[in-house]
């Protein structure tokens, strides 16, 4: 059976190939309107899907690419004079630059790489699909839609194609990944307000300066984007070292014999499943994987290691004394503060002492605990000499007796549904 995920990016992929179909044969046809303005746009696409980056999450972006397809999707007059390109020529100059520019020559492409050109693609047929007709047809001038008017006009274009172009992302980011689709939109509208937003302005300047500059909008404009891609390369080198460092801090306690080896990895990785599952964001999974990393680094404070460095079957007080322990180290290592503040909730109760939910225990916090437990119980089955199996359901088991106050009854349920494989929480 094929899943949603999977029509959704065959859908993607089908649509942008018959688009760019269509406007190849078109320029085949009918020969290109104004060859040098198509060749020079084309030019600046190709030169922008090379140095495109690398977005929290995997996410691929093109600012230079992206901002020069949209403005040739939204260009009007040009140096004074009408232009006449079309729907069709759009899509086909856009698709020429964006596939010359993202596969490598003689190299079979990266399936993402795929994904993400379609949906540049789509994007760009939306808006031009939106202002080539109205355009061609005189429509604007029959409005009198000029001066600033004819600036809100393409403005407003631009805009519903940045939030389309977010929806296609995020469709595609939930196909890849898991991630629910609330989750993976909330991350692109949040990108759209970063490095979106600088897109969108660039593709709309260079559309409505190009009447009276020409061509030369392209590079003069360009530019303050390129320096701010180096901007975002150098923050995704600091994120790259910021993991680096907390993967060694989570090696350290099992390099001292505190905790089994591929603990803390194994913890992270189940509490990133979860995440996922119970709606985490980008942002907000790579702080739950960072917490997850270093939940354990606050038994280093002990004088002997726990024995299999199993914590949760600790007393609440001294469980709480190692969170508090380990969160004081973190804050230490520069690491967002939001993860020192998960880690120190760890051990907390999920309950008060009137038995009302806590609501200002973070759901990272509830999520890992139960990661820890579980990862820490199927430990010690298996050196009982129990089957995987057997000794997942017997952890899953255990668990269950403690559930609502030591651990979240949302969570559990999630984890259940991972052992059966399907990654929803039982009915």
């Amino acid at each position: 059976m094929v899943s949603t995920e999977a029509v959704w990016v065959r859908a993607v992929r089908l649509t942008a190939a018959a688009l760019l179909a269509a406007g190849l044969g078109e320029l085949v046809c009918d020969g290109p309107a104004d060859p040098v303005t198509a060749a020079a746009f084309a030019a600046v696409i190709a030169i922008g899907e090379r140095v495109r980056i690398t977005l929290p999450g995997d996410r691929e972006q093109t600012p230079i690419g992206t901002a020069a397809a949209l403005a040739y999707a939204l260009l009007g007059p040009l140096r004074g004079l009408p232009t006449s390109h079309g729907v069709l020529q759009v899509i086909a100059v856009a698709g020429l630059g964006m596939v010359s520019g993202a596969v490598p020559p003689f190299r079979t492409p990266d399936p993402a790489r795929v994904d993400a050109v379609a949906r540049r693609l789509l994007t760009v047929a939306f808006a031009a699909a939106l202002f080539q007709p109205l355009y061609e047809s005189g429509a604007l001038d029959r409005a009198d839609c000029t001066g600033p008017a004819y600036g809100l006009f393409v403005s407003g274009i631009a805009l519903l194609a940045a939030l389309c172009d977010a929806v296609l992302a995020a469709g595609l980011h939930r196909a890849r990944t898991g991630l629910r689709f609330a989750a993976a939109l909330g991350d692109e509208l949040r990108s759209l307000l970063g490095i979106g937003s600088a897109i969108v302005a660039t593709g709309m300047l260079i559309s409505l300066l190009a009447a009276e500059m020409g061509l030369w909008a392209l590079p003069l404009f360009c530019t303050p984007l390129l320096l701010a891609q180096a901007s975002f390369r150098r923050a995704a080198a600091v994120r790259a070292t910021t993991g680096q460092t907390i993967e060694t801090l989570a090696r350290a306690t099992e390099v001292a014999g505190y905790t089994p080896p591929g603990h803390a990895r194994r913890v992270a990785d189940t509490a990133c499943a979860l995440g996922r599952v119970l709606g985490l964001g980008t942002r907000d999974l790579a702080l739950l994987e960072y917490a997850a990393l270093m939940h354990d680094i606050g038994q280093l404070s002990l004088v002997e290691p726990v024995p299999c460095g199993a914590t949760a079957r600790l007393p609440q007080d001294e469980q709480q004394r190692i969170a508090r322990l380990g969160s004081e180290v973190i804050r230490q290592t520069g690491v967002p503060r939001q993860v020192a503040q998960q880690v120190a909730r760890l051990a907390d109760p999920c309950r008060r002492p009137d038995g009302s939910e806590d609501p200002t225990l973070p759901l990272a916090a509830r999520i890992i605990r139960v990661a820890n437990a579980h990862d820490e119980l199927v430990t010690l089955a298996r050196q009982r000499g129990l089957p995987a199996p057997a000794g997942r359901l017997e952890a899953l088991e255990l668990l269950r007796l403690e559930c609502g106050d030591r651990y979240d009854p949302r969570v559990l349920a999630v984890l259940s549904g991972l052992g059966r494989g399907d990654g929803r929480p039982r009915a």
